[in-house]
């Protein structure tokens, strides 16, 4: 048994949302266009579901009749960074959530991002709710098509939501949203358009994380010249397209070598050979599923010793227990060794729901409503009413708030360029040996905003 597994899943959890940038943009093309998959059918009608909060607490006598701590609990909302688990649950009014997620319509199909959405609903109301409100639901399956998206935000104003949590959502209909006044606070940025839209994005997407790798690259090893390596495909594009802009900003010369997405052994040994060829300071991976592997065993098969970086991809267990020791000089933008945390321990608990699945996407879910939560809470307990509106303008002029369960920053619209964005903290680990990934020292929060192109 490798217990360092757990670890590894814990870290791809995090960051899975890239994982789902490469199929969207596989799947819609490399732009927001208004064009559907017409191989696929598509819903004509924006399908919306309620969930109605049960504000009475299902038991109400306490689960310890002798507890440790003699003092009363507090009901009410903790400050920032406390955890949710010793909250009683919400007395207050409900606060009605909509939620818009791309369901039902392969391959864009990602369904456990709401059923994630659900555990989290459950867990916050049963500790503090959103700032001492029960939250009630209102979920929408959107489809990759412009009109889908637009019925759902019609239908979810329509019922008159405070907030908008984007899931994923292509096409999202950001002029409704912003004729109506409805805050939109979304867990990933897709394409261009949504990085300069009127709405809030907790995570960064291929801009920010290819900024992370280009300052670590920089800042560790001193890198004045790198090799990048890629799959010649529509999604990969996408993200060369955005690596280039980071690394002429950071005035960085590159090779960029282009492959097929399954080459042979020998196909992947040409690739990173070429790549290799001008002996750059750092190699650059942009490789997924089988070219994770295939540039790992290319690069330790030739005893080149130029570090490489790449993205959270190719950190899954899929990919280690295959490559093994093949790892060794592999580093990986955006994962870092989780803490022991109360808010860990809070995503520990609502994670059981998901049956031990710790990978996936399906945690952007939990981490989105919980790190949404986090703010009310904070809203709450500065002694502001609790609304969509005053969560989403304490989270949009934030220079406090951090993450669930992260803790990274959140300093929503810092980067001009992409004024949408809250998150430019990362972390960066390294193969370390016996499949084990950890925090390289000194890098636990790089901050990328200057790298931003």
């Amino acid at each position: 048994m490798r217990g360092n597994n757990v670890n590894r899943k814990h870290h791809v959890r995090a960051l899975a949302g890239l994982a789902v940038m490469a199929l969207v943009a596989a799947s819609c093309g490399s732009d927001s266009d208004s064009s559907s998959d017409t191989d696929a059918p598509v819903e004509t009608e924006a399908a919306v579901e309620t969930t109605t909060a049960d504000t009475e607490p299902a038991d109400t006598e306490p689960a310890d009749t002798e507890p440790a701590d003699t003092e009363p609990a507090d009901t009410t909302a903790p400050d920032a960074g406390e955890g949710f688990g010793a909250l009683a649950p919400p007395t207050g009014e409900p606060i009605l959530v909509g939620m818009v997620n791309t369901e039902g319509t392969p391959p864009t199909d990602f369904p456990e991002i709401s059923a994630a959405a659900r555990l989290a609903v459950d867990y916050l109301n049963e500790h503090g709710g959103m700032g001492g409100r029960p939250i009630e639901m209102e979920y929408c399956k959107t489809a990759p098509a412009p009109e889908v998206s637009q019925a759902c935000a019609q239908e979810l104003t329509g019922k008159g939501v405070e907030l908008v949590m984007l899931g994923l959502d292509i096409f999202p209909a950001y002029d409704v949203y912003t004729a109506t006044g409805t805050p939109v606070i979304g867990v990933l940025p897709l394409f261009p358009p949504d990085y300069a839209a009127d709405a809030l994005y907790l995570g960064g997407g291929n801009t920010t994380t290819n900024s992370a790798i280009v300052a670590f690259a920089e800042q560790n090893f001193g890198a004045k010249s790198v090799g990048i390596i890629s799959a010649d495909d529509v999604a990969t594009n996408s993200s060369e397209t955005s690596l280039i802009a980071v690394l002429e900003k950071a005035g960085i010369s590159y090779v960029s070598i282009k492959g097929g997405n399954n080459e042979t052994d020998a196909g992947y040994q040409g690739l990173v050979r070429e790549a290799a060829a001008g002996n750059p300071d750092v190699l650059i991976s942009l490789y997924s599923a089988a070219g994770c592997i295939g540039t790992m065993r290319a690069r330790a098969s030739l005893g080149i010793e130029i570090p490489a970086i790449t993205t959270p991809l190719c950190a899954g267990i899929e990919v280690l227990d295959v490559v093994g020791e093949d790892a060794a000089g592999w580093y990986f933008a955006g994962i870092g060794t989780p803490a022991e945390t109360t808010a860990e321990a809070d995503m520990a608990t609502v994670m059981e729901g998901l049956n031990g699945q710790t990978g996936g996407i399906g945690p952007l879910g939990i981490t989105g409503l919980m790190t949404i939560a986090s703010v009310a809470n904070t809203v709450a307990a500065e002694g502001g009413d609790v609304t969509g509106a005053s969560i989403y303008e304490r989270l949009g002029t934030s220079t406090d708030l951090v993450d669930f369960p992260d803790g990274r920053p959140l300093t929503c619209g810092a980067a001009s360029q992409i004024p949408s964005v809250c998150s430019f903290i990362f972390p960066v680990s390294e193969y370390v040996g016996d499949g084990l990934i950890q925090t390289v020292p000194g890098f636990e929060a790089l901050d990328t905003l200057s790298y931003v192109p």
